[in-house]
């Protein structure tokens, strides 16, 4: 009876199993040994009784009886899965040391392999779980052999270093929120810890500003920190090269404020492009709790396809995706749809469909480090501060640049990737361009749409092209509003502060002002490349 009451409460279909769930046992901390000697620790739930079954297996560096971890393999196990839920290396009982993203390749292998070879095990083992836990099955995916038999991929990507540096700017907030909580993993949770990691955002050097956030240095924001400017450290926990020649069966859920999205939406264009058996669903969450219950509905309806032989869910599109504001959920053959169409928006004397004919002077601010342009919205680990916010008090802000459009006399839809191309100069050579899109109501509220991050580097007073790659979007600008294009040398704490001196990310302390110039009109077509979806 609970366990059905917090299906519904998910929102789970119910399934043959619920008029007479299976008696689940659990194995308490089976020991799997690693081939460097070290062993790990993994919970077994399974239908007591039973033969040998194909498994699901989940990798975690949240500890296995974690709340979340418990509900998805839960969750799993009433439907008749048998399903193996293991701490990575250094986590709650697992020997060695945590070392973030590195170990994971050979770790899950070892135990793929492993667990095939278990009497309980009919040879076929499935993944499952969201965020780092969808980082674990992309590790041994494209290596597996035999190859796994489905993946469940919630709101992850096959490399995550791109979110570390989007854009090549430090993603700050999210590094530090990271570090922190993982940092604190084994503590009990201290008071106004939310409260000290945000004061620590403004610490200098970001590169110690764990020891402000819990008092102790933190490896995962050391590494971080230390290797912005350095992308062979990274190269071994990138999968995304291998993603194309997987051929486990894939299910993707992610959200359009989703910090993983536009990873994971290459992943999914690898694996198209390749014939894969790949779905998407993209909806209207970020990195929270309405994502994971959607993670968790269409896992176990891959699973229940691919493991147990149940098929109607695999009728459906490749492309499952909500336009937000039309309130509709739409179904594709392909990313992006094959009815988008790229629109170049330039900068004039505010926002134009036609390329500028006649000279303009351009748009002029100046980024002052000590006193950083703030940040609002976009896709954070941030329950409440994330997604879409009123940019009001931010555009009115003298370091900010504004450039609106004329009042949409019909809906238009944006339905795909989102990018910017721009001219730009500053006077010291380096600093960051963020550029935002923002729809502009009846009302005057500015809220964001989607948004890009670009580190320059230059000789002071060179032009440069800058090609921004901001965040895929599905949105309905609805008639008589305005679209609204905001400029900043920054968006703090989001990402790091550039100090504009050129320094290495994690040891910049010393700071100067940088007048940053956008180049647009005849000669400069600064624009942002818009993809129109008219079906």
């Amino acid at each position: 009876m609970a366990g059905r009451l917090v299906d519904r409460f998910l929102g789970l279909p119910e399934s043959a199993a619920d008029a007479a769930p299976p008696d689940v046992g659990i194995g308490r901390d089976l020991r799997v040994p690693m081939p460097d000697g070290v062993v790990l620790v993994a919970d077994l739930y399974r239908p007591r009784g039973a033969g040998p079954l194909p498994a699901v297996l989940i990798r975690t560096p949240y500890g296995k009886r974690q709340g979340l971890v418990r509900l998805f393999a839960g969750v799993l196990a009433r439907r008749g899965f048998q399903v193996v839920v293991q701490n990575v290396r250094g986590i709650h009982g697992s020997g060695g040391e945590f070392h973030a993203f590195h170990d994971e390749r050979e770790d899950g292998l070892a135990t793929l392999k492993w667990v095939r070879a278990q009497p309980w095990c009919d040879g076929r083992v499935a993944t499952a779980g969201a965020s780092y836990l969808g980082y674990t099955q992309w590790a041994i995916a494209p290596y597996a052999d035999p190859p796994l038999a489905a993946m469940g991929l919630g709101i992850t990507a096959s490399e995550f270093v791109s979110s570390f540096y989007p854009g090549g700017a430090l993603a700050l907030y999210n590094t530090l929120v990271w570090s922190s909580l993982m940092g604190t993993r084994d503590d009990r949770r201290r008071p106004l810890h939310n409260r000290r990691v945000r004061r620590a955002m403004r610490h200098l050097p970001v590169g110690e500003a764990d020891m402000a956030a819990i008092g102790r240095a933190e490896s995962f924001l050391r590494e971080v920190t230390g290797n912005a400017e350095n992308a062979a450290f990274w190269r071994e926990t990138d999968h995304s090269a291998g993603v194309a020649s997987t051929t486990a069966p894939a299910s993707m859920v992610t959200g359009w404020w989703d910090l993983f999205l536009r990873g994971q939406l290459r992943d999914f264009a690898a694996l198209h492009a390749a014939g894969r058996d790949v779905r998407i669903t993209i909806g209207p969450w970020g990195h929270d709790a309405k994502a994971l219950r959607a993670v968790l509905a269409d896992q176990v309806s891959w699973l229940n396809a691919h493991l147990h032989g149940d098929a109607a869910e695999l009728r459906r599109a490749p492309v499952r995706l909500y336009l937000q504001k039309a309130d509709r959920w739409l179904d594709f053959q392909q990313w992006p749809p094959p009815e988008t169409t790229p629109a170049p928006l330039y900068l004039s004397h505010g926002l134009t469909w036609d390329e500028p004919s006649a000279p303009l002077g351009p748009v002029a601010f100046t980024y002052d480090p000590y006193d950083p342009t703030p940040s609002t919205g976009g896709p954070l680990l941030a329950p409440g501060r994330g997604g879409q916010r009123d940019n009001g008090r931010i555009e009115a802000r003298g370091d900010v640049a504004v450039l609106t459009g004329a009042r949409l006399d019909r809906d238009l839809d944006l339905i795909g990737p989102v990018s910017a191309a721009f001219h730009v100069r500053t006077d010291t050579g380096h600093a960051d361009l963020f550029v935002r899109l923002c729809d502009v109501g009846p009302d005057g509220a500015s809220r964001n749409v989607t948004d890009g991050m670009l580190r320059i580097g230059a000789a002071p007073g060179a032009t440069v092209e800058a090609e921004i790659e901001m965040h895929p979007t599905g949105y309905r600008f609805r008639r008589g509003h305005r679209l609204r294009v905001m400029l900043a040398g920054g968006a703090f704490p989001r990402f790091a502060r550039n100090h504009g001196r050129g320094e290495p990310a994690g040891r910049a302390v010393a700071s100067r002002r940088v007048r940053i110039e956008v180049l647009r009109g005849a000669g400069y077509p600064s624009a942002l490349n818009l993809p129109v979806w008219a079906p």
